[in-house]
């Protein structure tokens, strides 16, 4: 096609979208004035802002999330937040590639989409790629904000789609159960210890690795009301104990990472950790202190986000000068940017191994006596 045979096609086409659009308008304006509620919710949905009353409707939520107190496994945690989220929430359209059963992303309210009829589920089948870039589709019309869920391990199959959900800014959440060691017998095929850390690497990308109930409320919450990037949501399999928190710690959760339990004076060492290892720091600081050694102990659920608070907030939580260990059940490298080469980690730079759970995590040192040996290897 010759140059100017090409600018008149983009000249006709550009015509031709004006009297269509023209004709939308118009027939939308007829609408509105039939159907004026269901009119403002579509104007609502398109330009993807939330319902009126959502962040009273989020506060009650994790007040009562907070006050049943369950030691549950965070994929089970993710499920009930899913189901107190979605009555609000009457744009959510979720799924999962052939593993709903164990992925929990299904909810009371949840109709499949079927070739008898619509719904707001969709079951994916084993194509997790196709899963990821359909979430992507549906989040560039608008409307809708989508969510998906399968095995942390097989978010590889999934890398492209992920990656042009960052690059392309899409509110599309992504859901990730059974990580690290903690899946136990499944084996090391399916024990995704470098996957945490690489998620975190792809820009954009927000990953949160939620310790307990509440945390993982606010993970899903931080999700929804993010308009400008995805988020991947990291759950285990296996029951991680509720914590308390005081107002303070409990508002801290949305800034990515917040002091879950102090000491009284300065501290000698912080340790900071995520998702199911929080326990085991909460335990190591048990154990110090018992023995005089005041330890904080700093929850991270979101690495990225914390990043993006102001620098005061960050040195409150993480004050210079004193010595960190991370611990985490993956990959230590990536703690590096927080604990620095003087730090310590406890960590797993290995394929894992097929065996329960527990009996894994005992095998690789996630214990609280290992926890305390990291920190008197830094003060």
């Amino acid at each position: 096609m010759m140059l100017g045979e090409s600018s008149r096609c983009i000249r006709s086409s550009i015509a031709r979208g004006a009297v269509l659009e023209g004709e939308w308008n118009e027939r939308f304006g007829a609408y509105d004035k039939q159907h004026p509620q269901l009119a403002r919710e579509f104007r609502r949905r398109m330009a993807g802002d939330l319902p009126s009353g959502w962040k009273a409707h989020c506060d009650v939520l994790l007040a009562k999330i907070d006050a049943k107190a369950e030691t549950i496994a965070t994929r089970k945690a993710s499920q009930n937040a899913i189901e107190g989220l979605a009555p609000a929430l009457p744009e959510f359209v979720g799924g999962s590639a052939d593993l709903t059963g164990s992925n929990l992303t299904n909810w009371s309210g949840a109709k499949t989409v079927s070739a008898s009829g619509g719904g707001n589920y969709l079951s994916y089948g084993v194509r997790e790629f196709g899963m990821a870039a359909i979430g992507n589709g549906i989040a560039l019309h608008g409307g809708l904000i989508p969510f998906s869920g399968t095995f942390l391990t097989f978010s590889d199959y999934a890398r492209n789609a992920l990656r042009m959900a960052a690059l392309m800014k899409l509110r599309n959440i992504f859901v990730y159960t059974h990580d690290s060691i903690g899946l136990g017998e499944d084996g090391p095929t399916h024990q995704s210890v470098e996957h945490v850390s690489s998620l975190r690497l792809i820009p954009n990308l927000d990953l949160w690795r939620p310790c307990d109930t509440v945390e993982s409320a606010q993970a899903w919450i931080a999700a929804v009301e993010r308009r400008d990037g995805p988020s991947a949501l990291v759950f285990s399999r296996q029951n991680l104990q509720y914590q308390k928190r005081d107002v303070q710690a409990l508002a801290g959760i949305a800034r990515g990472a917040y002091v879950l339990a102090d000491c009284a004076g300065a501290p000698q060492a912080l340790i900071l950790a995520t998702g199911s290892e929080v326990q085991l720091a909460l335990g190591a600081q048990v154990k110090l202190l018992a023995e005089g050694v005041r330890v904080r102990v700093v929850s991270m659920p979101s690495t990225s986000v914390f990043d993006r608070q102001d620098g005061a907030y960050r040195e409150t939580v993480l004050p210079r000068g004193v010595p960190r260990v991370a611990v985490e059940a993956g990959v230590s490298d990536y703690w590096r940017k927080y604990v620095g080469l003087e730090g310590a980690m406890v960590g797993v730079d290995r394929y894992g191994e097929s065996a329960p759970g527990p009996e894994l995590f005992k095998y690789f040192g996630f214990t609280p006596d290992k926890v305390v040996a990291a920190v008197k290897s830094v003060i």
